[in-house]
């Protein structure tokens, strides 16, 4: 009996054929991220500039709390829902940031913004649905769509939307049939953002066409001009999705939030009991802790505005002259159109020329992306400014 040619599998006595959503494309960014782990295992020195990872560590507040809890408590199951305690402080949170008041009951602890995407998709739409996206925009929201079996809807943002959906955009896609819409301010991989007049704006048209908002808020506290506002300020009945990975520099401890519509609250909490049972005990124990390090996280707050402002002035010296407008967030989105038109191999030819790791732009536009890239400042002064040496060299040579 002849092989099924369709099957991705070739090894005698299984199953021939694996399910059309284990198909989704891979997240670019991670496999860089290998390759790079690759070089650095060789011998190389690469500067990482191709993932959003804090170059800090957890606040200490947060590695005391879990030393302590390591000897004196259980750390099992917690609640689906997380720790009351820390359900609590983020209520709290919102007010001392935003003046918006959120009922704890409201607040979902997850694993990670990853598990809260999983979670509002499952929550909300059903097979087929359609869900607005802005593109360029983080690639996950896209994979994890399709994979539930969900459609994404993209619409495209350029420079005279300041690179953020407009309102016509949500009208026209909602008389296609789109149900929700998931937007990022600040943005990934563009840095750009919402003011409160455009959030309004996005809020009363997502209202006005029966749209579910989705507001993922994870690089709020990552400003440089002005504060982020929070989708609860224009629409109490948006979920907003959140994480300790960015702002509070604990990507790996996976713990994150959503803030949810009362009606929402049970039918989120059955899904995580079945799909992920609780958020991991430890990390909540951390997460509780790292609200009390402002100082600490503010501190290194500077550390990416002093990035930013030196990869605005070294960049273009080194060829990256069209820079997106960047806000807030840790990433510089670039306009490489100039200097080639396959912007995964140029990302590829500079790691292995200048042990520079960035990402191509195919990762978040797969129409444009091949223009693009994107630089993560979120490594320390130093790393960045080494950066900006071997580029300015590179690009000497090149030249």
């Amino acid at each position: 009996m002849a092989m099924d040619t369709k099957s991705p599998m070739s090894e005698p006595g299984l199953p021939r054929l694996l399910s059309q959503r284990s198909g989704v494309p891979a997240f670019r960014v991670m496999d860089v991220m290998e390759e790079a782990a690759r070089r650095e295992a060789a011998g190389d020195s690469v500067i990482h500039m191709e993932v959003g990872q804090p170059g800090t560590p957890a606040p200490r507040a947060a590695l005391e709390a879990v030393a302590q809890a390591l000897t004196t408590q259980r750390l099992g199951y917690t609640t689906a829902l997380g720790l009351p305690a820390l359900r609590e402080r983020i209520a709290r949170h919102y007010q001392e940031w935003y003046g918006a008041y959120v009922d704890p009951n409201q607040v979902v602890v997850t694993a990670g913004s990853s598990a809260g995407f999983v979670l509002s998709f499952l929550a909300l739409f059903d097979v087929g649905a359609k869900v607005v996206l802005p593109s360029p925009g983080y690639p996950c929201y896209r994979h994890i769509l399709t994979a539930l079996g969900q459609v994404p809807y993209v619409a495209r943002t350029d420079a005279d939307s300041r690179w953020m959906p407009t309102a016509a955009q949500l009208d026209a896609a909602a008389a296609d049939g789109a149900e929700g819409l998931l937007i990022a301010s600040p943005a990934n991989p563009t840095g750009t953002m919402l003011d409160a007049a455009r959030l309004a704006e996005i809020a009363q048209a997502c209202r006005r066409n029966r749209m579910w908002l989705i507001s993922d808020e994870i690089y709020h506290g990552l400003t440089y001009e002005a504060p982020a506002e929070t989708a609860l300020s224009v629409a109490p009945e948006a979920i907003v999705i959140n994480s300790f990975s960015k702002y509070f520099s604990m990507t790996g401890w996976r713990i994150g939030w959503l803030i949810v519509p009362p009606q929402l609250v049970r039918p989120i909490e059955r899904l995580a009991q079945n799909l992920y049972i609780s958020p991991p005990g430890v990390s909540q124990v951390a997460a509780l802790a790292a609200f009390e390090a402002r100082d600490e996280l503010e501190a290194n707050k500077q550390v990416y505005r002093a990035n930013r402002d030196l990869l605005l002035n070294e960049l273009p010296k080194a060829g990256f002259r069209k820079i997106v407008p960047a806000d807030g967030a840790f990433y510089l989105y670039v306009d490489v159109s100039d200097l080639t038109s396959d912007s995964a191999a140029f990302c590829r030819q500079m790691l292995a020329d200048t042990g520079i790791a960035a990402t191509s732009g195919l990762d978040f536009d797969e129409e444009r992306g091949h223009q693009f890239m994107r630089f993560s400042y979120a490594g320390t002064t130093a790393e960045m400014a080494e950066a900006a040496k071997r580029l300015r060299a590179w690009s000497n040579l090149k030249g």
